[in-house]
């Protein structure tokens, strides 16, 4: 496989979890109204913004071991879809819960093909040649 594939198939699942990490922190937003006082609003943010932080935690755990990603990114989808069930349309879930399958897949890739592509993480560093 080309070294540009390589490169893309690592990258994305990182990119695209920061970036739904940024899409979802914007949901956090609605805790700016008038009419509350600071420490009210403070912890409204900090709330709003747990599930940003899981999803940033999870990225950090599973950055070295894709499988971590795989496997929880999978299943916080599954677990939202049935936790919501019913209560929005169909696109709501498409919106919060496909880029989660879609993370997690790629992970997986990642993970799957990782001694493929030869991208441990101790292969970015070259070897000292041997006496």
């Amino acid at each position: 496989m080309q070294p540009l594939r390589k490169r893309l198939l690592y990258w994305m699942p990182r990119i695209l979890t920061i970036a739904f990490a940024i899409f979802i922190s914007l949901f956090a937003l609605d805790v700016f109204r008038a009419g509350k006082g600071f420490w009210e609003v403070t912890l409204a943010l900090l709330i709003h913004l747990i599930p940003t932080a899981v999803v940033l935690g999870v990225l950090a755990l599973s950055w070295r071991r894709e499988w971590i990603g795989a496997i929880i990114y999978i299943a916080m989808a599954i677990l939202y879809i049935f936790r919501t069930w019913g209560r929005f349309p169909l696109s709501t879930y498409l919106i919060i819960a496909g880029p989660l399958i879609l993370i997690g897949v790629l992970f997986m890739l990642n993970w799957f093909l990782r001694e493929k592509f030869e991208m441990s993480p101790k292969s970015n560093f070259k070897q000292p040649p041997s006496a």
